[in-house]
C-alpha cells in the first residue's frame, strides 16, 4: 500500500506553446504546439493514469473514489491538486481566476483556482505579469476598455529558480520564453481578460471573461517586486509556501548529500524537475528519472532521495 503511485501526463495544445516538454523532458508529444503537462491530476479535463505497481492502468480519479485509504481518507468529492508543467513558448493571455465560493456558484459547482509558479527555466531579461494597478472595479473596467495595459499590468522581472504565489482574484499571465511548474487547486476555470488579439487557426478570437473577471478581481492585492526565494534551505529543503489549499517545497539533492523527506501527509506530489536520482521507500528503491512525476500514499513513511536532482513536492 506505501509504494509510490508513478503517473502517466496528459498533455494539452495551446496557442502559446512550443515543444521543449518534449527537448527538456523527453516527453512524447501530441503534434502542434504544446502548452500545458498535467503531471498529477485527477481532473476531468486531464485525468492522469498510474503507471506500474498495483494500481497500474487505473485512473487516479477512480483510486480517489475508490481506495481513499491512499490518501489519508481525506474528505472531498474530488482529488484537491493538480501539478502542471507549462511551456510558454508566447505570452499565456491577462487573466484571473475564481476564489471557490464564485466558482461553485457560477461555475457548475467547481474549485476555485489559487495556484503557485516555480519559475524552471526564462529567457534573459524575461518578465511575468503578477498583479495590476487599478484601485477599484470602475477604474480597472475603464483601463481594460481603454487598452491602457501599460498602466494596468504589474510586470515581474523574473529568473530561473524564482516563486510566485498566485492568489484568486490575481491578474496575472505567464509570458513568452517561460518554463513553469504550477501547484494549484484542480481546477480549470479561467477568466480571459485579455488576449493580444491573437487570432486562432481558424481565424476566430478566443472568448473574453470581462464581466466574470470584473467579479473577482481582488483590488487590494498587493503585487510583488519579485520572485527571489529569500526562505533558508535546511537539510536540503527549502519552503517555498503555506496556504489553505496546500504548501509547497523544493528539495535538492546531490550525491554527496541525500536528503529524507517525511511523508506525514495525507497524500505527497513529487517531481523531478532537473537532474536524475532515486528514491528509497519502505525498503524498496525506484529510479527517478527527469520529469517522473508520483504520488506518496499515506503511510507510506520516510522517502530517502539519492543522486544529483531538484524536485518539487506539495501537500494539502
Amino acid at each position: 500500500m506505501s509504494e509510490p503511485i508513478f503517473l502517466q501526463p496528459v498533455f494539452h495544445g495551446k496557442l502559446w506553446g512550443g515543444r521543449r516538454l518534449e527537448e527538456d523532458y523527453g516527453y512524447e508529444l501530441p503534434d502542434g504546439p504544446v502548452g500545458e503537462c498535467w503531471a498529477i491530476s485527477a481532473h476531468p479535463n486531464g485525468d492522469c493514469k498510474v503507471v506500474g505497481g498495483e494500481w497500474d492502468g487505473k485512473y487516479l480519479s477512480a483510486l480517489w473514489d475508490e481506495h481513499r485509504e491512499l490518501f489519508g481518507n481525506l474528505e472531498g468529492d474530488q482529488f484537491p491538486l493538480l501539478i502542471k508543467i507549462l511551456d510558454a513558448q508566447d505570452d499565456l493571455s491577462i487573466q484571473v481566476h475564481p476564489d471557490d465560493a464564485y466558482a461553485n456558484e457560477h461555475e457548475n459547482g467547481s474549485l476555485g483556482k489559487r495556484e503557485c509558479w516555480y519559475i524552471l527555466d526564462a529567457r534573459e531579461g524575461g518578465d511575468i505579469v503578477v498583479g495590476q494597478r487599478a484601485a477599484n472595479r470602475e477604474e480597472f473596467a475603464q483601463m481594460v476598455e481603454e487598452g491602457r495595459w501599460d498602466d494596468l499590468l504589474n510586470k515581474v522581472p523574473i529568473a530561473q529558480g524564482d516563486f510566485f504565489q498566485i492568489d484568486p482574484g490575481t491578474v496575472h499571465a505567464i509570458l513568452g520564453g517561460t518554463l513553469v511548474l504550477e501547484t494549484q487547486q484542480s481546477s480549470d476555470v479561467t477568466y480571459r481578460v485579455y488576449d493580444f488579439d491573437r487570432k486562432q487557426p481558424d481565424g476566430s478570437l478566443r472568448e473574453l471573461h470581462i464581466a466574470q473577471s470584473l467579479d473577482v478581481v481582488d483590488y487590494n492585492v498587493k503585487a510583488p517586486e519579485s520572485g527571489t526565494v529569500t526562505a533558508a534551505e535546511v537539510d536540503g529543503v527549502t519552503h517555498l509556501v503555506t496556504t489553505p489549499n496546500y504548501a509547497v517545497d523544493r528539495i535538492r539533492v546531490t550525491d554527496e548529500a541525500p536528503v529524507t523527506y517525511a511523508q506525514d501527509w495525507p497524500f505527497l506530489n513529487v517531481s523531478v524537475v532537473r537532474g536524475a536520482g532515486a528514491v528509497v521507500v519502505d525498503g524498496t528503491r525506484y529510479d527517478l528519472p527527469l520529469g517522473t512525476h508520483f504520488i506518496a500514499p499515506a503511510g507510506a513513511g520516510d522517502l530517502a532521495f539519492e543522486g544529483a536532482m531538484e524536485l518539487i513536492v506539495s501537500h494539502v
